[in-house]
């Protein structure tokens, strides 16, 4: 006697219906911030029912984006090495800019006043390592003193957050912008910043 192994494709479909309504609610609001759960749906290709069937509401939906950027945003927090405080403020920005051009929908909505509460849950493996750079550069004077650390690390990211709002992702120096921006804030010089450009142009090349 044989058996025939159960279908999984229902569940597949289900797995790519979800993601297809990630991706369009990207695309969509990317265009209008304040666009409906029923323009989402259109976009995905889906009825408002079918896009229920995945996300309680809109509110459901945004969430899980402010999710899935900053589990992306923390991954590359993790993997910087740069010890100079500086150096490595330009290497963490230029690494995070890089990856909010791709996903600069989830970046802004998880910086934006409606989320700032799951933000700060979701993005504090990123925060704790902008906190010890920040403390770094003041120890050794490298990064401006005049200011508490901790406060100095909340202008920097709401430097990073004007810049995922502002600049135009696909300019071909928007992450230039974005490091001198966060650098100059930091402490920095404008001719500080140039030099440290300068010396480490694969900061830039990078992203």
């Amino acid at each position: 006697m044989t058996t025939t192994a159960p279908l999984r494709r229902p569940r597949k479909d289900a797995e790519a219906n979800r993601a297809g309504i990630l991706r369009a609610a990207a695309i969509t609001l990317a265009v209008d911030p304040s666009a409906s759960i029923d323009q989402i749906a259109r976009a995905a290709g889906l009825s408002r029912r079918a896009l229920y069937g995945h996300f309680d509401d809109r509110h459901a939906l945004l969430a899980e984006l402010v999710a899935a950027g900053a589990q992306r945003f923390n991954a590359i927090a993790s993997s910087l090495e740069e010890t100079h405080p500086p150096l490595a403020l330009a290497r963490l920005t230029a690494a995070l800019w890089t990856e909010a051009a791709h996903v600069q929908v989830a970046a802004a909505l998880a910086l934006d006043e409606m989320h700032l509460e799951q933000t700060a849950t979701a993005l504090a493996p990123l925060r704790r390592t902008l906190a010890t750079v920040v403390r770094a550069g003041q120890e050794d004077g490298s990064l401006r003193t005049d200011i508490a650390a901790p406060t100095l690390a909340r202008l920097i990211e709401e430097t990073a957050r004007s810049a995922v709002s502002r600049i135009d992702a696909s300019s071909p120096v928007a992450t230039s912008l974005a490091v001198r921006a966060v650098l100059s804030i930091a402490g920095l010089s404008w001719r500080d910043v140039a030099a440290l450009l300068d010396e480490n142009p694969d900061v830039l090349e990078a992203s």
